[in-house]
């Protein structure tokens, strides 16, 4: 679709310069002909017009090539400011870096290139901007190259100092630009049959607008990010290279979480903004599945693959296999040491870069990369100096010393006779779990101290998860038995688990399937006094039609059904389709339980205040009394139960897992899911990148651990 020019030029604003030119030709129309001897007028006018040209503000612009086309996007104006210092400040500017983005690219002016700096990305073409042409088949402008731009600047200014217009060029490609006025210029396509343009007759004809300066085209220029962070956050992506139904990567997705977030900064701290208390909260991707799939497995995958619908197995092969891949132990072993590597690389990396920061860490993990970090965070050992002395801390046996504890361990198991084998071998407690029944059988163990042997590490080893503090070996075994609190690790394949740099804050997990996988593994029960070794919180976030998320807090309280928390709206209530369905739950419910009632009590029942949304001031066991939304049963055993759960749910113990606190907490549908639930079931479990009732909640949590709270929520 093309405009007129005209039409274009009337849309844009106008700048300064160009309404001053305006000016200059009016004042010749109303003194067309001064004398020719009067030399002082002719000054006059000389010095008037000169002074009314004004040099082009430029704003700097990088590229992205998106579905093989070439978007020019502007940077912000913090960036843009920043670089356009640069550039200005003298002899060495073409050796500097300027970072950009809130640190997450750099700049390197002399080579006019764009770096990513935590992850891997082609790089992107930078120019310094000053004038535009329409675009192909779109309305962006399209920047010219900075050598053509101070071209037309030149003759721009010429013509404005002389009021003489009608100037044609010729650009580098081979394109008519003519400026007709300062209103009104255009560009001509080059002639058809030129190789590089290959532009049909139609198209050469039509003239597209051309303008000068940033201020005139039609492109969304941000404010920068807060300068100073408050807080790290990991993201973790789930199955396949893409996160969203738009087949974006983990990068724009992250990318669209963080714009959230310093959206919701804005409205919902503004207090604590305009205090200064805060900054902003940094988020960062963890890209796990391209280390996996260039280890080679893609080509054998390619071999056996069959021909047939061609489309459908590629996507299975690079997306669900991820699920098959973490089952197994070559590639899990790849995965978690690919997460941990990466988290561990891009922190220290951060610290480099931000020497002043002070802020925590906390971990995201979305479907399949919440399983991971579970699994992580599961077997980290606190060890980073304090002691932790909590109830229900875990002290497993490693912790205590290596030679030791497996001389006692071999003394329970009666293998004390076994004990200097090891010692000869140099086998600690360690080792002695990393062992295969090849290698106890190469030492000369015999098959049964070997299968007890094997049997007792590999427990102990994994029995992190959800023993007991005090748990021994033997009670370890009979809890197997009997079904109670097994461990994480049953069924899981046996892995050695790198340790984390840090100790995370929060872990957040988003449509995650770990109570499944968990469940699958053969763990009826988490310990309510288990939580991670070095991290406080978890929250499990999920949309109620999310195929893939399950519920953790059923695995905590078994013999108690209560429902998750219902995550408040971000405008400060409930989405108004739910209240309505609430309110006429209860009015049936009403007319059915009493059908001789009045109407007037049924109206009063429709009108009845629903509970209010969770806000930031109120207590945890408040906001517990929060009915849900239809995620597991119908909206009329919630709203019949609510007053009853209301009591009930007060003395509700959900364990330590997130500090005493709720675990579960489910999203608001909005009208249009709750029509098909099946037709959303899909893009439920993608919607966690762009919903800010997630990121409020995220960001909600993590000032908390600071003491800095919401604004009260918006009516």
């Amino acid at each position: 679709m093309h405009h007129s020019p005209c039409g274009d030029t009337l849309a844009g604003s106008a700048k300064m310069s160009e309404m001053s030119s305006v000016e200059s030709s009016q004042e010749h129309l109303s003194d067309p002909s001064p004398s020719p001897n009067s030399s002082s007028s002719f000054e006059l006018i000389d010095m008037d017009v000169s002074s009314l040209y004004e040099p082009v503000s430029s704003h700097w612009f990088y590229c992205k090539v998106i579905d093989s086309k070439e978007i020019w996007i502007p940077f912000n104006s913090d960036d843009s400011q920043q670089l356009e210092e640069a550039h200005g400040s003298g002899k060495d500017c073409n050796e500097r870096v300027v970072p950009t983005d809130g640190g997450r690219y750099d700049v390197h002016l002399g080579e006019r290139m764009r770096y990513a700096v935590y992850w891997d990305e082609p790089p992107s073409e930078v120019r310094r901007c000053t004038w535009f042409y329409k675009g192909d088949k779109d309305n962006k402008y399209v920047p010219y190259s900075e050598s053509f731009s101070q071209v037309l600047e030149e003759t721009y200014m010429l013509a404005v100092t002389l009021d003489e217009w009608k100037k044609k060029l010729e650009s580098p490609n081979r394109e008519i630009i003519v400026l007709h006025n300062p209103k009104l210029m255009v560009h001509y396509q080059p002639v058809a049959g030129s190789d590089e343009w290959g532009s049909t007759s139609t198209e050469q004809g039509r003239p597209r607008s051309v303008k000068r300066g940033v201020e005139n085209i039609p492109v969304d220029i941000h404010c920068g990010e807060p300068l100073q962070i408050d807080h790290l956050v990991f993201v973790v992506h789930g199955i396949g290279p893409a996160c969203d139904l738009r087949f974006r990567s983990i990068v724009q997705c992250v990318n669209d979480f963080r714009s959230v977030s310093l959206n919701l900064l804005q409205t919902h701290f503004k207090k604590a903004q305009e205090n200064q208390q805060i900054g902003r909260v940094e988020f960062l991707p963890v890209n796990w599945h391209s280390p996996l799939h260039s280890t080679g497995v893609d080509v054998d995958l390619q071999r056996i693959t069959l021909p047939s619908i061609n489309r459908l197995r590629h996507f299975t092969n690079d997306t669900i296999l991820d699920v098959f891949f973490y089952n197994s132990p070559t590639y899990c072993q790849t995965i978690v040491d690919t997460v941990a590597s990466e988290m561990n690389r891009i922190y220290t990396l951060f610290l480099q870069r931000n020497p002043e920061f002070k802020g925590g860490v906390s971990i995201a993990g979305h479907s399949l990369g919440s399983l991971i970090l579970f699994d992580i965070l599961t077997n980290q050992k606190d060890s980073f100096g304090d002691i932790d002395s909590e109830k229900g801390s875990l002290r497993t046996v490693e912790d205590q010393g290596d030679v030791p504890t497996l001389e006692e361990d071999l003394k329970k198991l009666q293998l004390s006779e076994f004990f200097t084998v090891f010692e000869k071998e140099k086998v600690d407690k360690e080792a002695l779990a990393l062992c295969t029944e090849k290698d106890l059988q190469e030492m000369g163990i015999p098959l049964g101290p070997r299968k007890k042997i094997l049997n007792h590490f590999r427990t102990r080893k994994n029995s992190m998860g959800v023993n007991r503090p005090d748990t021994s070996a033997s009670e370890v075994n009979s809890s197997k038995e009997n079904g109670d609190y097994l461990d994480v690790g049953i069924g899981q394949v046996s892995v050695k688990y790198p340790r984390l740099n840090y100790k995370p804050e929060i872990f957040f997990a988003f449509g995650s399937p770990i109570g499944m996988f968990l469940t699958v593994r053969g763990l009826r029960r988490i310990d309510p006094n288990y939580k991670f070794p070095t991290c406080k919180g978890f929250f499990n976030i999920y949309h109620p039609f999310d195929p893939v998320a399950y519920r953790i807090e059923p695995m905590v309280a078994p013999e108690v059904e209560f429902e998750p928390m219902l995550i408040p709206h971000h405008k400060g209530r409930k989405r108004m389709h739910l209240e309505l369905r609430e309110g006429f739950t209860r009015m049936s419910m009403d007319l059915k339980n009493n059908l001789l009632g009045s109407l007037r009590m049924a109206w009063k029942s429709f009108t009845r205040a629903p509970y209010p949304a969770l806000q930031a001031s109120e207590t945890t066991e408040e906001t517990e009394a929060e009915p849900e939304s239809g995620s597991e049963k119908s909206s009329e055993v919630n709203t019949e139960e609510t007053p009853v759960e209301v009591k009930e749910e007060l003395p509700i113990n959900v364990g330590m897992l997130n500090g005493g606190q709720r675990i579960d907490y489910v999203l608001q549908e909005k009208p249009i899911e709750s029509f098909n639930e099946y037709l959303f079931a899909l893009q439920s479990h993608l919607c966690y990148w762009e919903s800010e009732d997630t990121v409020l909640l995220v960001l909600k949590e993590i000032y908390q651990t600071q003491g800095i709270f919401l604004d009260q929520p918006l009516q």
